[in-house]
Parts: C-alpha cells; sequence; structure tokens
C-alpha cells in the first residue's frame, strides 16, 4: 500500500512539474536567415539549440497538447509568417492559417512547398501522412485531406505550435505609406 501511495505521489508530482512548464511559440519581430542547404547536425547540437520541448517535438516526432497556450497564441497572432523553430526555414504564412478547431494550429497549405516534406506514419495504430521540415528533418505534425474544410485546397496541415517561430509582419508607418501614394495624390 505505501508502495502504491508513493509512486502515485511520484507520478503527480511529475504531472503538476510538466504542467507548470507553459512553452510558448517563439516569435522574432526579424526574419531570421533561412537556410540554403540541409541542416545536420548531432542530436548533442540539437538538444543544446532546442528547448526541451522543441526536442520532444521536432527531434522525437511528439506531439504538444491541444487547446493548450501555444494554440490561443496562435489564434490571436495576426498577419505574419511561420518558420521551422528547428533551422528558421519558412513553412507557413498567416494567409493559409484558418481555426479547424482540432486544437493546434492549421494551415490550408505551405508557404514555401520546398520546405516542407511529408511521409507516411504508421505509428500508433493509424495511417497518418507526417508532415516533416525538408531542411532539417524536424516533425511538425501531420496533414490531412477531405475533411470538407472550405479552404483551397481541403487540406489540413496540423502543426505543432512549439515547432514553428513567428515572425509577425512589419507594420506600416504612416510615412512609408505616404511613400507609396501615387505622384498625383503628393501634389498640394
Amino acid at each position: 500500500m505505501f508502495l502504491s501511495r508513493l509512486s502515485l505521489s511520484l507520478l503527480l508530482s511529475l504531472g503538476f512539474a510538466s504542467c507548470s512548464e507553459k512553452p510558448t511559440m517563439e516569435t522574432s519581430s526579424e526574419a531570421p536567415a533561412e537556410p540554403t542547404a540541409k541542416v545536420v547536425k548531432t542530436e548533442e547540437e540539437w538538444r543544446k539549440e532546442l528547448t526541451p520541448e522543441q526536442y520532444r517535438i521536432l527531434r522525437e516526432a511528439g506531439t504538444e497538447r491541444a487547446h493548450g497556450k501555444i494554440y490561443e497564441e496562435f489564434k490571436k497572432q495576426g498577419a505574419g509568417a511561420y518558420h521551422c523553430a528547428g533551422c528558421n526555414a519558412l513553412l507557413f504564412h498567416s494567409d493559409h492559417k484558418f481555426d479547424s478547431g482540432c486544437g493546434w494550429p492549421s494551415f490550408y497549405d505551405p508557404a514555401k512547398a520546398q520546405n516542407v516534406t511529408v511521409r507516411k506514419d504508421l505509428s500508433g495504430g493509424m495511417v497518418r501522412t507526417e508532415v516533416l521540415c525538408a531542411k532539417c528533418d524536424g516533425h511538425l505534425g501531420h496533414v490531412f485531406e477531405g475533411e470538407g474544410f472550405d479552404t483551397p485546397t481541403d487540406k489540413r496541415y496540423c502543426i505543432n505550435g512549439v515547432a514553428l517561430k513567428y515572425i509577425p509582419a512589419p507594420a506600416k508607418s504612416e510615412e512609408k505609406a505616404a511613400e507609396e501614394k501615387p505622384a498625383e495624390e503628393k501634389k498640394p
């Protein structure tokens, strides 16, 4: 009995410890330099560069909790681009995101198709299509087709938010907007 209470206590404390970590989607005000070739690193290098949660998802094909803090952040994000949190490759754009209600960031098309690759995934007793970053082979999530969403592709790229780095679109200043006006509008 004592051993089972001890085990339960240990499991609960581990569970609460992991719940207290609140991962957020990485955000940067400037677009990162994108890789021009395949990104190859040792597992030790990946562990040093990524957070533990990013490593679990990108390198070990993990999945973040549905409807978590990152998903709530994603729903509030405006115009911008989504890069790979592992290697900075451009993956998705806010123009292609939609609310599928699944609890994870959803897009109907990649922003830069050559940076996204797919493969058959037979894990978990299911047949799915895994989505990977083509530059660093990081696990991003899965893509589903034919679900009837009113999108141009009828695809749902269901992506782990922690695998993404959000770059908000630059805000147009009034000065820049004035420069873009046609010459005849600028005349007094």
